[in-house]
């Protein structure tokens, strides 16, 4: 800011000179004293510069409404929305969210740098803020084949941009307990740096928070929660399309210590961002169950703000950035307008900003590769047993369970059998066409009739797939390498929908309104085939793959154990 400006905004608050924008009437919500007081505000340019009697330029009577801080989205993956930066913008902002720290690792774990420039390019041209966290574990581990590595000496060069914050979710504790060179190395690049804590013990809370890291989303009970809190981290309560533990974390949370708790969404998918909402359905769920409707938007605002260092964020007071919500209504945080930088970005739940110029994507096309496939490629030998481990899944969360039992064997072979809901599952490398493709059997997802793919399978994003016959995994992956990534739907041999994301495997090239009527279209073809409507069947199978979070994960390598964190034989053996 320079000179001129700076004194500008000070003639403004003095009075001095007309403010830009002045809303009148409107209640405050204060997340400084947990209240609402009253005053007209005023706006120069694109920050609020007084509380008071003011006159403006333009005025807006909001008599019977509220005024809130933007809304902050602490921990979010852009990628899991399946659009670029600039469409996932023009989706949040009308739910009130003016700001984003997003961890782009999805992308990064398949292009590497050129994943981090598209990114951070995309999110430049949009109006919505978007904070930028550097993937601290491509790939996540060391039992998977990513499309990319990247080291302390990749990341440093980012460090640079103005709108990157630190080291995203350090995910590969292990590395961090045994204080890895490596890790020490990422470690030590920055002093904002994310937690991901999934399973973790109290003394593994020590470790991490020896080590810097002072923030964690993976909390699914309030006991996790609170000991997390008591060891001075910062705890995210977590409301995505998969991982659902908002519910039983807001019953530890007191008026005491939701100073140290914010809100994210980790990974929501386009369609219930569009219906449900971002982290404002967090604050609605939040007020029904308690929370009194001002310290809820303070969870959503000051505190995500002040966790980051993002100075200027995160409340409605002088000095601070003109992001704000007119509310019809506290309880519901009804929305009337959105306001980012002063200016009107969204109204009555629509975006109303100015349209973006596309972003050049061909460094991150064309990522899909894998070798000729055969139906043998599909085969488990069980040998003499018909034990497996198995992995069990969980509706509407991440964690799976790690179950051993009798699985129908035919010739030596695992076989599909859709009434006892055993399924083969398999995660084909799909990068550098190495062959590599982990088997193993799922219980859980209730297809009937046919098989599913995608190239969203975290956090490698290889292709992953599930389904009753070899025949139809074998087409719904090679539809993949056709459609240049993306998710598809087979029956009897033959494509019934699909959703191609050109960009990394990850993200479509197309707008919003087309990608939602392409996943609506999924949604009927999922029902055709006789999934499960208690839970999104490609977001869970997207899921896993993740050899991060408990009990039992596939990669590309095979069957993997998080709880002793190795690779296990599909078979049990005989004793």
């Amino acid at each position: 800011m320079n000179k001129k400006l700076l004194k500008s905004r000070i003639d403004a608050a003095n009075k001095q000179q007309k403010a830009d924008l002045v809303i009148r009437n409107a209640s405050i919500v204060n997340v400084f004293t947990k209240s609402l007081t009253t005053g007209n505000v005023a706006i120069s340019g694109n920050t609020i510069v007084g509380i008071g009697d003011y006159e403006g330029f333009q005025e807006i009577d909001a008599a019977g409404k509220f005024i809130a801080p933007g809304l902050i989205d602490a921990h979010v993956h852009i990628e899991s929305s399946m659009v670029t930066p600039q469409e996932f913008s023009k989706i949040v902002l009308p739910h009130g969210v003016t700001t984003v720290i997003t961890d782009p690792h999805e992308i990064a774990n398949v292009s590497g740098t050129a994943g981090l420039d598209f990114m951070l390019k995309d999110a430049e041209s949009t109006l919505l803020d978007i904070k930028l966290m550097l993937p601290s574990c491509v790939p996540s581990t060391s039992f998977e084949n990513a499309g990319a590595k990247l080291s302390a000496e990749d990341l440093k060069p980012f460090l640079k941009r103005s709108s990157v914050l630190g080291l995203a979710e350090v995910m590969d504790f292990p590395a961090v307990l045994r204080g890895d060179d490596a890790m020490l190395d990422k470690l030590m690049l920055s002093r904002q740096i994310d937690g991901h804590a999934a399973g973790l013990s109290e003394n593994d809370i020590n470790v991490y928070g020896t080590a810097g890291i002072l923030t964690d989303h993976e909390c699914v009970t309030k006991e996790e929660m609170i000991m997390r809190l008591e060891r001075g981290m910062h705890v995210m309560l977590r409301e995505g399309s998969v991982a659902k533990n908002l519910h039983a974390l807001l019953e530890g949370v007191t008026e005491k210590n939701a100073h140290r708790c914010l809100f994210c969404t980790d990974d929501k998918h386009l369609d219930d961002l569009i219906e449900e909402g971002s982290v404002d359905h967090n604050v609605r769920v939040a007020i029904k169950q308690g929370i009194d409707p001002v310290t809820a938007i303070s969870m959503a605002s000051i505190n995500a703000a002040q966790c980051f260092g993002l100075r200027g964020k995160g409340a409605i007071a002088p000095g601070y950035e003109a992001d704000f919500l007119l509310l019809n209504n506290l309880e519901e945080l009804a929305i009337a307008e959105v306001y980012k930088g002063g200016q009107l970005v969204a109204q009555n739940g629509q975006y109303v900003g100015p349209a973006q110029e596309k972003t050049d994507a061909s460094a991150v096309q064309d990522t899909v590769r894998i070798p000729e496939l055969s139906i043998d490629s599909f085969q488990i030998p069980m040998g003499s047993s018909s034990k497996a481990h198995v992995i069990g899944i969980n509706p509407n969360n991440l964690i799976t369970e790690h179950l051993i039992i009798e699985t129908p064997v035919i010739d030596g072979y695992f076989v599909s059998n859709t009434e006892k809901d055993l399924l083969k599952i398999a995660v084909i490398e799909r990068h550098k066409a190495t062959g590599n493709i982990g088997l193993g059997i799922v219980r859980g997802l209730g297809l009937k009739n046919g098989a599913i793919a995608t190239t969203v399978a975290h956090d490698s994003h290889n292709i992953i797939a599930v389904g009753t016959t070899d025949q139809d995994i074998k087409i719904a992956a090679e539809a993949l390498q056709n459609l240049k990534g993306g998710l598809v739907i087979v029956q009897d041999g033959k494509v019934l929908a699909n959703l191609p994301l050109a960009i990394a495997g990850l993200m479509s090239d197309q707008p919003v309104e087309i990608v939602y009527a392409q996943l609506k279209s999924l949604d009927d073809s999922l029902l055709k085939i006789g999934t499960s409507t208690e839970f999104n069947a490609f977001l869970t199978l997207s899921f896993l793959s993740l050899p991060v979070i408990p009990h039992l994960k596939l990669t590309d390598c095979g069957l993997f154990d998080v709880t002793s964190f190795r690779h296990i034989p599909v078979a049990v053996a005989d004793e």
